[in-house]
């Protein structure tokens, strides 16, 4: 099969998988609504199912789909600029910026956008003290950015830590589940989806741009690509995506550091695909997990983030292993 109709089938396929796993959100729970109920609400046609869908169950699925497409994509880009296929928001420690500015913003008093700008603002302090300290005589090494990402993470759990010490009591437990990652409390899912779709918007024009990065920063400076501009950008990108995902749905990891590097395996490493393909997985596999996360022990229900990890580790260990 020529490579280009396989990378068509393997976006139609995402595509399909993107759409089933919403309709399951949609009708899994602890009352399970059949696909007929679940058309019908759509249209408008059963008020009973037309409530539990559009009040409970869609705005969190959208959520799921806008966190774990923003995560993915995040991963996708720092993959590219590291050429590093291990390298994702979490494990370099940009997730536990974000979240430590979004605690503070909770700690502070603050909601809605004041915890949003917080979340940006950490995310990108985090990432910018990461690459600064892995810049080290000019060129980016694997070891060295791993080492500085486990090393700032490590900095930003001792900084939540303290917040959580100094945080009153009625706010502690919300902090607790949210750092483990919930969609519980996700109702303002526009904000997450806009991101999303700018971030694409903006990034796939430079897709070119990002092909040859991949292959150095040398290499491309030589063929023409402005590096530095390239990196802000890419910068900019990660932070915000990071930011907006953690803003909604707290920290939730492995999302960003496994689907890149499956889809790639999958559909190649041509961003103009890539991307688009880290969108759709990162966003279909969140949004099952989190459907598992409700009903796999209903009533209660798991933080998705838990999921997530249970998910993240075998197969982080098995990329280990592999590369």
């Amino acid at each position: 099969m020529p490579s280009r109709r396989r990378a068509l089938l393997v976006l139609l396929s995402l595509t399909f998988l993107s759409v089933a796993s919403m309709v399951a959100a949609l009708a899994a729970g602890s009352l399970l609504l059949p696909l007929g109920d679940v058309v019908a609400a759509l249209s408008g046609t059963d008020n009973i199912a037309h409530s539990i869908v559009f009040d409970l169950r869609l705005p969190r699925a959208l959520a799921g789909f806008a966190c774990g497409g923003l995560l993915a994509l995040a991963g996708a880009l720092m993959q590219v600029l590291l050429r590093n296929p291990l390298a994702d928001p979490y494990v370099l420690g940009i997730s536990g910026g974000a979240g430590v500015g979004a605690l503070s913003a909770m700690l502070l008093g603050l909601a809605g956008i004041g915890i949003a700008g917080f979340s940006f603002v950490g995310a990108l302090a985090a990432m910018l003290l990461v690459f600064g300290l892995a810049h080290g005589d000019g060129s980016w090494t694997q070891t060295r950015l791993l080492l500085t990402g486990v090393v700032v993470a490590a900095g930003c759990g001792a900084v939540v830590a303290l917040i959580l010490t100094l945080a009153p009591e009625q706010k502690i437990h919300g902090m607790l589940f949210w750092l483990m990652g919930d969609l519980s409390q996700a109702t303002d899912v526009l904000p997450a989806l806009a991101v999303l779709a700018v971030a694409l918007a903006v990034t796939l024009p430079f897709a070119r741009e990002l092909n040859l990065l991949a292959r150095g920063a040398e290499q491309a400076a030589a063929l023409g690509v402005a590096v530095p501009r390239l990196r802000r950008l890419v910068y900019a990108v990660a932070s915000l995506t990071t930011a907006a995902a953690v803003t909604t749905a707290g920290a939730i990891g492995f999302i960003g550091l496994i689907v890149p590097h499956l889809a790639r395996l999958a559909i190649g490493n041509d961003q103009r695909l890539l991307l688009p393909a880290s969108a759709l997985a990162g966003g279909s596999l969140l949004v099952l997990a989190d459907t598992l996360a409700r009903t796999v022990v209903a009533p209660i229900q798991l933080p998705v983030g838990v999921l997530t990890a249970l998910i993240g580790v075998p197969v982080f260990l098995y990329l280990l292993g592999r590369r």
